[in-house]
């Protein structure tokens, strides 16, 4: 979720300058800090506050905009944008934010107006021209599309996603010659971009060239091991090309990442029935029936398994169902008449049995008077042509139908994704404004922090223990128990109000025993939790101060540092990638500095304040040499000052101590790497892989092949 805020975060803080009452500025700059990081309720509660003080500003309902954004709530978002630019109508990036809100909500033709109204003002604006591009592919305006394209790749010549973007356009107007030419340029520009094979292999799909689909999703697959899409569509072309063995490894995967897809475990328990497996086969459709209820194709084919396994009351419980929906679907009175039959009901047997015939003489009578052989089958309210193709061409046509179609005739064929919402999905993805992060990023695990939530994560399920913290939470001196993560969590509404009152409670224990550190470490974990970074920075000093082998808080005093300074930076210059955005939104440094650090330059004050981060470290490792995760942050550190061979020494340390620290053997394995030192680095990120950070593989295969 970075990469939206990325967008449309680090802006125009320096445009307003107007000093509030209440003292806005601070508000201000909390409300931002958890914007920046992820933290949209509580940054909204924030935004609020300065609204509500200074209803005039344009700048906090902006922000507020953005938060709702990300949170999908897009008519809020545009109803603040509307605000903001009330109040200051040349601020730019609120007409992009606008006109994102307007895109998602699927009014395309205001969100081309914001975008021109915005381009009017910075005509060369990449995701803006791109975005209307897309509105306009929506509102199914190709020809208006494609000359929007043509001038966005006319001042970009080398941007990839646009042509993938416009090759997307291609695909859906049918046009799979001029889609594939800009899939093979999004290729030539970009070799490592994952989207750009797994696109080009749907045109090859569907002119049922499948060794050539099959050659694009593998490599999209090597790039970005992560993807589903891409082994759900290797999965159907293997499936073509009769290798139902790899079909089924590619479903076994997709599955492996995510228990609930529909599709793959739909497609699975096809191909589970065809090679005899029918208890496997039921357990797969007895999770799509769970999931999706109505899906009557899965009752019908789990009938059919049940029968095959002699569940002959299972076959007709599943048959109800699907009569019910479809009261003349003739396969299944035949199947309920064979079942009732196995059971000895002889006269529901005999009733289902010319139910059916019946039903068969009428419908050929009905094609006999039509003159018609075209093969529609009635099933209740659902008309239907037997001969209705997929998206799909060539063999494929026969074979698969769309998640959306729900001809029961179609049951035994495998699913593929629909056109309409595939495309849809793409196009929201590219307005959010995610096109230039669509390639695999390599990043180090980040800073572990002591705190009280932590993101849960399926694919990474770590433990991590800490001595000094077990210590501490046995002596049940919190309300809450601490943990260490490298993960934590944005605050839900409940949290924000439990840590407020927190705040008040231990600002009034602190009044009590002024002397006591636990106190203030207790208060500057809700104000860090609260990305009030300043309060909780003066609170950690003060336990320090007054227990000055206080590890935990030197700990934390250092990660909150830490994300000041990230804040800061990100306010200082456009990200690496910016050349891959479009809204450049520009941010001041945190107004909020030490007085230490007043009147030095700026690559001054980040030398001081890495200076000060490093000697918190440096002080845990003093006070407990087994600490690990301050060896492992502190390598951090050095890996963002480039010193890459003293991080590597920290790593080694971290690793000494815990020989299953998994992110310890990820980030040296790429300071390695980084290094130029290939080998070494592929086996600490083998060692990460085994020890559960499965993302270690992708970075292996990428390495193993360009070194081949």
């Amino acid at each position: 979720m970075k990469k939206i805020i990325g967008l449309l975060f680090t802006l125009y803080i320096s445009l307003f300058s107007v000093k509030a009452q209440i003292n806005t500025d601070r508000v201000l700059s909390i409300a931002r800090n958890a914007l920046y990081f992820e933290d949209y309720v509580l940054s909204i509660q924030y935004f609020n506050q300065v609204i509500n003080a200074k209803p005039w500003m344009a700048e906090p309902y902006f922000y507020r905009a953005i938060a709702k954004i990300n949170l999908d709530d897009f008519k809020g978002a545009e109803e603040d944008c509307s605000y903001s630019l009330d109040r200051n109508p040349f601020l730019v990036p609120a007409y992009f934010c606008r006109g994102i809100a307007r895109q998602s909500q699927e009014r395309y033709s205001e969100a081309i107006a914001d975008y021109n109204k915005g381009l009017e003002f910075k005509p060369e604006d990449k995701q803006m021209l791109v975005n209307r591009a897309v509105a306009n592919i929506q509102l199914k305006k190709y020809d208006e599309a494609a000359t929007y394209f043509d001038e966005l790749l006319t001042i970009y010549p080398r941007y990839a996603s646009g042509y993938l973007t416009r090759g997307a356009m291609y695909l859906e107007k049918g046009d799979t010659i001029n889609a594939l030419n800009d899939y093979n340029k999004a290729v030539e520009l970009d070799p490592y971009y994952p989207a750009a094979y797994g696109n080009r292999a749907l045109v090859y799909y569907q002119k049922n060239d499948m060794p050539k689909a099959l050659d694009d999703l593998n490599e999209a697959i090597r790039l970005d091991t992560r993807q589903s899409g891409f082994y759900i569509n290797r999965g159907l072309v293997r499936y073509q090309m009769n290798n139902l063995r790899g079909a089924m490894a590619d479903y076994d995967q997709v599955i492996g990442m995510d228990r609930d897809n529909l599709i793959a475990r739909f497609n699975r328990g096809l191909l589970r029935f065809q090679v005899g497996d029918n208890n496997r086969a039921i357990e797969d459709f007895d999770v799509v029936i769970e999931l999706e209820p109505e899906n009557f194709m899965a009752y019908y084919n789990r009938a059919l398994l049940k029968s095959a396994t002699g569940d002959f009351h299972g076959v007709i419980a599943d048959l109800d169902h699907v009569m019910d929906q479809y009261p003349n679907f003739i396969p299944g009175y035949y199947a309920r008449a064979e079942a009732k039959k196995a059971l000895n009901d002889q006269a529901g047997s005999e009733r289902d049995y010319w139910t059916a015939f019946e039903i068969e003489k009428k419908a050929k009578a009905a094609k006999v008077a039509q003159g018609s052989t075209s093969g529609t089958a009635v099933s209740g309210q659902h008309t239907a042509s037997t001969n209705t193709g997929t998206a799909t061409t060539g063999a494929a046509k026969t074979n698969t139908r769309e998640q959306s179609d729900n001809n029961i005739d179609k049951f035994n064929r495998l699913v593929v994704y629909d056109r309409e919402e595939e495309q849809k999905s793409k196009y929201s993805s590219d307005v959010r404004g995610r096109v230039q992060d669509k390639n695999v990023r390599v990043d180090l695990d980040p800073l572990f922090i002591i705190t009280y939530y932590e993101q849960l994560n399926a694919v990474k399920n770590l433990v991590y223990y800490s001595r000094d913290i077990d210590a501490f939470n046995n002596k049940m001196q919190l309300a809450h128990k601490l943990r260490l993560t490298n993960q934590d969590a944005a605050l839900v509404e409940d949290q924000i109000a439990l840590h407020e009152a927190s705040i008040n409670s231990y600002s009034a224990k602190i009044v009590q025993q002024p002397t006591n550190a636990v106190n203030y470490f207790a208060r500057a974990m809700d104000y860090m939790i609260m990305n009030d970074f300043d309060e909780a920075m003066s609170d950690f000093d003060e336990a320090i101060r007054l227990d000055p082998s206080f590890i935990l808080a030197y700990f934390n005093r250092a990660v909150v540092r830490y994300k000041q300074l990230d804040y800061t930076l990100a306010g200082e210059h456009e990200p690496a990638d910016m050349s891959n955005m479009s809204l450049h939104l520009f941010s001041t440094k945190n107004p909020t500095q030490t007085k230490a650090v007043e009147g030095l330059s700026k690559s001054k004050k980040r030398a001081y304040e890495h200076e000060m981060i490093m000697r918190d470290y440096d002080q845990v490792v003093r006070l407990n040499p087994d600490f690990v995760y301050a060896y492992f942050n502190r390598a951090n550190l050095r890996c963002a000052q480039r010193d890459y061979r003293a991080a590597i020494l920290d790593y080694d340390e971290a690793i000494k101590r815990n020989k299953d620290f998994a992110e310890a053997y990820f980030n040296r394995g790429l300071t390695q790497l980084y290094l130029g030192e290939t080998n070494k680095g592929i086996i600490d990120l083998s060692k990460a892989g085994e020890l559960g950070m499965i993302n270690a593989y992708n970075i292996i295969k990428r390495m193993t092949v360009s070194s081949n």
